[in-house]
């Protein structure tokens, strides 16, 4: 591995993690955050070559092989062009943006855009989903009718190390809620079915978490002879992330603790069940193993990108006008 020196913006637990990762594989790295101190403590915990309050600082020390943004949403859109207008490829953490409007302005900012950002949508990396996934395009369980996902976890569980009140999940201007930031479960929903036709859902703040962004999501998804329902919470314990595939001749199950993808096409609960060994940090870890990939071919099309979240942003935008209007919303397809 030729030393790539990548510059992580922001410098939280998710730009820590990219960071460690990039540094096993051999990666040089350096830090920005407009928290000069915070980019200081992991400049120097981490072996950095620097530390810089703004993308145009660092830029005058060094040239970078590529960016990771890691920072709350809020700022992706200004952080991702500026970056871009270096000329090198974008690792982005999800959601693109906060909202489709701004994730359209990065897919009409020009076709290299398109082709340099790499977006952090990390369960699609997770071997479980990947198997699911062959299972579903293989129609083991021939068509499917139903698809429920469910996503519960309280989040003073999430960042033990700080209080949940100061975490950018908890803050609806920075672009936190569960909506935006567990959009993951939309994206592996197009991911495995393509854009749905119309949804209905409720977006709320309902729990007693001192928070200003909404702490609860539950969306009927509508596509050709399927329904599917999504349940997304931020106050639950014990946590549950689990997705049943329900089709004409049987079910699968995945659920993440334990680590496991069930099959069954039996009237009886007879399930025959894959374990996994994978931990949380591999889907990140094969994340940036593609990152790296992308910098180094210059001509790979990631396999997560700018028209995967504007898709992603497309529902959101629905979601949050059915939970207005109280009404079905009907998604106009993108013209790709």
């Amino acid at each position: 591995m030729e030393n790539l020196l990548i510059v992580v913006v922001g410098s939280g637990s998710v730009g820590k993690r990219h960071a460690l990762n990039l540094i096993k594989l051999g990666c040089l790295t350096c830090f920005v955050d407009s928290n000069i101190e915070r980019a200081r403590e992991l400049n120097e915990e981490l072996g950095g070559l620097g530390c810089y309050s703004s993308i145009s600082e660092a830029s005058l020390f060094h040239v970078f092989s590529g960016a990771i943004i890691a920072t709350p949403t809020i700022y992706h859109l200004d952080l991702t062009v500026e970056v871009i207008k270096l000329g090198i490829p974008v690792l982005l953490e999800k959601p693109i943006t906060i909202t489709l409007k701004e994730s359209l302005v990065l897919l009409n900012y020009s076709k290299n855009i398109v082709d340099s950002i790499l977006l952090g949508y990390t369960w699609r990396w997770w071997p479980p989903l990947i198997e699911v996934k062959k299972m579903l395009d293989d129609n083991i369980v021939g068509n499917i009718i139903h698809v429920h996902f469910h996503m519960s976890a309280h989040l003073a569980d999430w960042h033990p190390w700080e209080r949940y009140q100061d975490f950018f999940m908890s803050k609806k201007e920075l672009g936190g809620g569960a909506l935006l930031d567990e959009s993951h479960w939309i994206d592996l929903m197009i991911w495995f079915f393509g854009m749905p036709k119309s949804v209905f859902g409720k977006v709320d703040k309902i729990s007693n978490l001192e928070i200003t962004s909404d702490d609860i999501v539950d969306v009927v998804f509508i596509y050709d002879k399927m329904h599917v329902t999504m349940h997304l919470d931020l106050f639950s314990r014990p946590h549950e992330k689990s997705i049943r595939f329900v089709g004409s001749e049987g079910t699968i199950f995945w659920q993440a603790n334990p680590n496991q993808v069930s099959l069954s096409k039996s009237e009886t609960p007879n399930w025959e069940i894959s374990e996994f060994s994978c931990e949380r940090n591999d889907m990140f870890m094969s994340l940036v193993n593609d990152f790296i990939f992308m910098i180094k071919s210059k001509t790979e099309v990631p396999p997560c990108g700018v028209l995967d979240g504007v898709k992603v942003m497309k529902v959101i935008e629905a979601i949050r006008e059915s939970s207005i209007t109280k009404e079905a919303i009907i998604i106009d397809h993108l013209s790709l």
